[in-house]
């Protein structure tokens, strides 16, 4: 059984989590970070330098950086399943995973802290709205790559569609009024609602 650090409402560990629904993997997920604390120990930044969740214990191997972990379980637990075998096809998923880390999220984050976890009174609008466009923006590049196909990697989920998936579910969920219409990443994100393991890890409410 694994064992995975990292607060159930944290986008990161929902990926983890997700992941491991998918793959039918047992685990026990120890509250850490946010509120709870507890990473800033000798004994967590031994398994976790820079102190930040999620962290996968598996056996004697430890894993941490969410997209990271995601790698290794599809890799060694669900070879051919969420990670194709074919390094085409398996690095041009990892790709969009890397896109989502430096691009997507970078974008998403201001708006996402701003709107949910800063006072009405304490917003910088001008902020909000430059973030609000950049993620538009984003959004509508991941909306193209789905018009052609189901999933990012094609026809069955993949890898590249767990840190993408999570950041949508963030993004569709927020009181904007000004979201484009983005026909295909709303028809792909409605076939990730159909997955137990998105509605049970990743479909939260917002916090």
């Amino acid at each position: 059984m694994f064992t995975i650090w990292g607060r159930a409402n944290s986008i990161n560990v929902q990926k983890v989590l997700w992941t491991c629904a998918e793959l039918d993997l047992p685990f026990e997920r120890i509250d850490a970070g946010g509120a709870f604390g507890g990473t800033d120990t000798a004994e967590y930044r031994a398994m976790n330098p820079p102190g930040m969740v999620p962290t996968l214990k598996d056996g004697n191997v430890v894993v941490w950086e969410s997209n990271v972990i995601v790698r290794y379980l599809a890799a060694t637990h669900g070879p051919g399943r969420l990670c194709p075998a074919e390094a085409p096809a398996r690095f041009g998923q990892e790709a969009w995973m890397d896109w989502q880390a430096a691009g997507l999220w970078k974008d998403f984050r201001p708006l996402f802290i701003g709107l949910v976890r800063t006072a009405p009174q304490d917003r910088d609008v001008a902020a909000l709205a430059r973030a609000e466009e950049a993620t538009a923006r984003a959004f509508a590049l991941l909306d193209e790559a789905l018009r052609d196909r189901p999933f990012l990697g094609g026809a069955a989920l993949g890898v590249a569609d767990i840190p993408a998936g999570v950041t949508a579910h963030r993004w569709l969920a927020l009181p904007l009024d000004r979201r484009p219409r983005l026909p295909a990443l709303e028809d792909w994100y409605a076939r990730l609602t159909e997955r137990p393991g998105f509605r049970d890890h990743v479909m939260t409410p917002l916090s």
